[in-house]
């Protein structure tokens, strides 16, 4: 018979782990290698397998549970059960990265890759050589996630149809493509539809194509900044850019911070921003006051002869009072501006 203070403590262990399966660690040697508090243990956090007894982690029906609760969990197994097919499918089907836990043999088995990576695309970095280089294999991986096709083969990561897949999900992934691929105008121009950041990755050429260029700044208005310094003195390139993001204004030519156009763009959920503008740019009544009315203090960039100017001044103290002390002496004396 059990002594009782045995089977007392056996069941306190046995309540805790039904509740918190990570707590197996704070039970004795003895009663980790007791399989009925081990399978409660992992059916409720699979990663207690780690907590296991040596011959628990070599229980084919222990650790089926806990892959099946958390893949991951295969990392703690056995090596003749990191090689047994029906637990390792278990473990990639709940978490396909379990795979890089895998024996090399399932590594290379092309049903089991399949199954890892259309769970999480990532997994391809797993998989045997050869099957990194399998056409299927990599597509079925990058339509998960194109950014995995930076563990495709070479030979793939020249293969048009591959890499458009890649980056109509993730246009970034443009960076993993072959030389060839990145002057290849139908796969940049996907990759900057879908990430216009991706243009930093395309070939010069591209950069200084104004087809590809509008494109990835509509997309990403920051693109800019990958852009010849020819685009960045385009009004038509950068006015889409600032549409899309009107910070992206600091990115564009000198020239065009004196266009009013541009600016006021730029400007029109980014007040600030009239910082940046040009010195002409400063001494434009109508710009000046198209500035004052997202915020009367910003009357502080307008040049030395508008602060002189009568409407300017009473526009921006009426936005904001504190906007009388850029006004001209002349004017912080006037009694109609001053009793705005």
């Amino acid at each position: 018979m059990v002594p009782v203070t045995r089977r007392t403590k056996r069941d306190a262990v046995l309540q805790a782990v039904r509740l918190y399966g990570s707590r197996l660690k704070y039970a004795t040697m003895a009663l980790r290698g007791d399989k009925e508090i081990v399978l409660v243990a992992v059916k409720e956090y699979g990663s207690a397998l780690e907590h296991a007894s040596t011959l628990l982690r070599a229980d084919k029906e222990v650790v089926l549970e806990a892959v099946k609760q958390n893949g991951a969990a295969l990392q703690y197994a056995s090596d003749r059960l990191q090689a047994d097919e029906e637990v390792v499918l278990e473990a990639v089907k709940q978490n396909g990265a379990a795979l890089e836990f895998a024996s090399d043999s399932l590594q290379a088995d092309r049903n089991m890759v399949i199954e890892a990576v259309k769970q999480y695309g990532p997994a391809l970095q797993h998989a045997s050589d050869s099957l990194r280089g399998e056409k299927g294999v990599v597509l079925a991986a990058v339509w998960q996630g194109g950014s995995v096709l930076e563990y495709a083969s070479d030979k793939l990561r020249s293969d048009k149809e591959v890499v458009l897949a890649a980056v109509k999900q993730h246009g970034a992934s443009l960076k993993y493509a072959s030389d060839s691929l990145r002057e290849d105008r139908e796969v940049v121009l996907q990759a900057v539809k879908q990430d216009g950041s991706a243009l930093q990755y395309a070939s010069s050429d591209f950069q200084a194509d104004r087809e590809t260029v509008l494109a990835a700044v509509k997309q990403y208005g920051t693109a800019l900044k990958y852009a010849t310094d020819a685009l960045r003195d385009s009004k038509e390139v950068v006015l889409e850019a600032v549409k899309e993001y009107g910070p992206a204004v600091t990115l564009a030519s000198d020239r065009l911070l004196d266009d009013k156009d541009v600016m006021l763009e730029a400007m029109k959920h980014h007040g600030y921003l009239v910082e940046f503008a040009g010195d002409l740019l400063r001494t434009d009544k109508d710009f000046m006051l198209e500035a004052v009315k997202h915020y009367g203090f910003f009357f502080g960039f307008a040049s030395g002869s508008l602060r002189g100017n009568k409407e300017v001044v009473l526009e921006a103290v009426q936005r904001s009072w504190s906007a009388l002390q850029f006004a001209s002496e002349e004017l912080r004396s006037n009694v109609e501006v001053v009793q705005v």
